[in-house]
């Protein structure tokens, strides 16, 4: 196979590259296109008003200097000469459970290759510390191994967190739904040398614990596989709205 991996923790990033080490030894053709920098909680945005470039760092590993959605457009549409039949987004330094896949630029780039097509998933390890990225990476073998791209129909992509413990400390596989979280102190003040305020967003995030769900599953220690559509539309409202527009 031809495999594309990207990631939004830049191309220097860990995760990637480990990433890449332990896909070698299953002999497919791996190309990498990422960030040149950090994009983390970029979600899907494209970059239309200045110009991207590509530099070749070596053979087959290409960094951007754009968002990882703007990677996968690129590989797909300039760098790579055959067919990419995987995109793999990741490993990412952290969880993308819950409501924050909308923020995610690592699942973005998976749903970017899933809108043109190509089977994809994006996988991140649940910790934003110290990250056991050779769980990671031994998992995403594993799911290889067994065909996991076959498996991922036309429409979908995988969302793939895995906890962060030595892979033999892993319980299990669970098929989940996304499930919730909330932060405390999302917004911190703080002045600048000049006595002006500034703010910060982002505080410590509190994930629910309800059954079934990607946050319940790893904290019991499960790696937690959901397949996900980004399918907005409420069809079941359109009955209730008729009957509002049609009210004298």
């Amino acid at each position: 196979m031809n495999i594309l991996l990207t990631n939004d923790d830049g191309i220097n990033a860990r995760g990637i590259n480990v990433l890449y080490e332990y896909l070698q030894e299953l002999g497919h053709t791996l190309f990498v296109v990422a960030p040149d920098k950090q994009q983390s909680a970029t979600s899907h945005s494209i970059t239309l008003h200045n110009p991207l470039r590509i530099i070749k760092q070596k053979k087959h590993f290409y960094a951007v200097n754009g968002t990882p959605t703007d990677c996968v457009i690129l590989a797909e549409q300039v760098i790579t000469k055959e067919r990419i039949d995987l995109v793999i987004s990741g490993i990412n330094a952290g969880p993308n459970m819950g409501e924050d896949i909308l923020y995610s630029g690592t699942v973005a780039a998976a749903l970017e290759a899933m809108f043109i097509k190509i089977p994809s998933v994006a996988v991140s390890m649940a910790a934003y510390t110290d990250q056991k990225f050779n769980t990671g990476a031994k998992f995403i073998v594993e799911f290889l191994k067994k065909g996991m791209e076959k498996v991922i129909k036309q429409g979908e992509m995988f969302n793939i967190n895995i906890p962060n413990l030595e892979y033999e400390d892993v319980k299990g596989i669970n098929i989940t739904k996304l499930g919730h979280r909330h932060y405390e102190d999302f917004v911190k003040k703080q002045q600048d040398p000049r006595g002006r305020n500034i703010y910060w967003i982002g505080g410590k995030a509190i994930w629910g614990q309800e059954e079934g769900t990607d946050s319940k599953s790893v904290s019991d220690g499960f790696v937690s596989i959901t397949p996900m559509a980004p399918k907005f539309t409420q069809e079941d409202s359109f009955k209730k709205l008729q009957n509002w527009l049609e009210q004298k």
